[in-house]
């Protein structure tokens, strides 16, 4: 199987992946969810509130260090094979020009369309208006994001009151349309910053699509081409000078340049390369594989030192971002005092009165009640066990009162700590939350 049928598999999954991943759903959560109206996000069917957005850096960290080490040991793999833009402009140039309007040939990529035909300019209507929808599609799917499915479709139904939603799926789709349609492959040369930082993360261990100078000979030198026809090769030099490769490329190198930023991974040139030297009998010149491995005649190394770091780079940062997941917070306490410090009752008893606010961030009811840890001196008044719904929030009065004489100081109010534990009856053993209070007591003069 060639590597364009690869691709085109490939490519195929990932838009179903992509098109379904929004409606799957565990415990009502999504797999990938940053929902501003909720002020919510979901990953892996974890729901996790802005409060608890801690572990986006560690996700941040293992996208960037995770690109970094495949760009050091694959090359540029994910723009060839993964990238949206390229799976975009195949959709485009290979599908509906090539395959359904038949404006262009498959097999030569380089070579734009003559619109100077009449025909021409109405299957080119045809073809970016086919594409239009489709960006419409692709710009809803997007959008489900950030909107979730059972959200979205409700919100469509009265489109007036989300013009902001409509506004930008229709912004994306018009983006998309020029992107693909006009920009093409120059995105990939002139605008992506990934191509940029790939030289330098490359070394002679890097799998690339490279160009076999030792049996193809050097067609290249010092920047400039050197040979034109086939037969200013010298015998030994394999390369027919065809220029299958340079045709079939769609950023329009020349592999046999060398490394080039344009390059995108794509390896169709490899499938040129192989099917002209497969009719001669002969490997191709133009092999998917690293320096030391095509050029060297050498193993390639997977596990160089800096290889090594990225992966226990990744391996720290995935490690840290399961711990802060597991940290899950069920519900949110606040505890605020009011604005009088204490009150002395007749009998000798001081009371302090506290605010406190309750939100229930799981998705079952819970009954919460509160406790005293550790200190007998203290009591709880007028508090008892409320039942608190999934997503609800709510706020209670709580009252600590001591009936000792403390006897602490003569000259000012002091502070005594105080520990208290929220829990909720159906599950006290994992949904609970500790928090120390201040406990205001009053000087001696203050007593009659």
């Amino acid at each position: 199987m060639t590597y364009a049928k690869k691709r085109y598999l490939n490519f195929f999954a990932i838009t179903i992946f992509t098109l379904v991943l929004p409606f799957i759903t565990i415990n009502g959560n999504h797999m990938l969810l940053l929902s501003f109206d909720r002020m919510e996000f979901h990953f892996l069917g974890f729901a996790f509130e802005m409060q608890e957005l801690y572990i986006m850096p560690f996700l941040l960290m293992i996208l960037f260090i995770g690109i970094f080490a495949t760009t050091a040991i694959g090359g540029r793999i994910w723009c060839g094979w993964a990238c949206p833009q390229t799976i975009f402009r195949v959709i485009y140039r290979d599908l509906i020009e090539s395959k359904i309007f038949n404006l262009r040939r498959i097999k030569n990529k380089v070579k734009d369309v003559d619109y100077s035909k009449t025909e021409n300019k109405i299957k080119k209507i045809l073809s970016i208006s086919l594409f239009g929808i489709l960006s419409l599609i692709i710009a809803t799917n997007f959008m489900w994001y950030f909107i979730p499915p059972e959200d979205f479709f409700r919100y469509m139904q009265e489109p007036k009151d989300h013009v902001f939603m409509v506004m930008f799926i229709v912004t994306v789709a018009l983006f998309l349309v020029y992107d693909i349609v006009f920009t093409k492959e120059h995105f990939c040369t002139y605008v992506c910053p990934y191509s940029r930082i790939q030289s330098v993360l490359y070394d002679d261990n890097t799998i690339q699509a490279i160009y076999n100078t030792n049996r193809g000979g050097e067609i290249y030198k010092n920047g400039e081409k050197t040979i034109f026809k086939a037969k200013q090769l010298q015998e030994h030099e394999e390369c027919t000078a065809c220029e299958a490769c340079v045709k079939i490329c769609p950023t329009g190198i020349d592999i046999r340049k060398g490394l080039q930023v344009e390059c995108i991974n794509c390896l169709e040139c490899v499938d040129a390369c192989t099917s002209v030297m497969g009719k001669l009998g002969k490997k191709t010149l133009v092999d998917w594989g690293s320096t030391n491995e095509v050029i060297n005649d050498k193993k390639t190394n997977y596990f160089s030192i800096r290889n090594i770091m990225y992966y226990v780079a990744i391996g720290i940062c995935f490690v840290l971002l399961v711990i802060s997941a597991s940290k899950k917070e069920y519900f949110l306490l606040n505890v605020n005092k009011t604005t009088k410090l204490y009150n002395i009752k007749e009998d000798g008893h001081v009371t302090n009165n506290y605010l406190l606010t309750i939100q229930n961030r799981d998705k079952k009811a819970y009954t919460f009640d509160i406790k005293i840890l550790d200190n007998k001196n203290f009591t709880l008044k007028r508090f008892k066990p409320f039942k608190l719904g999934i997503d609800k929030r709510v706020k209670k009065v709580l009252i600590l009162e001591t009936k000792k004489r403390l006897f602490l100081s003569d000259k000012k109010d002091t502070p005594i700590d105080v520990k208290i534990v929220m829990f909720a009856k159906e599950n006290p053993k994992e949904v609970f939350k500790e928090q120390t209070i201040s406990f205001i007591y009053p000087r001696n003069d203050s007593f009659k």
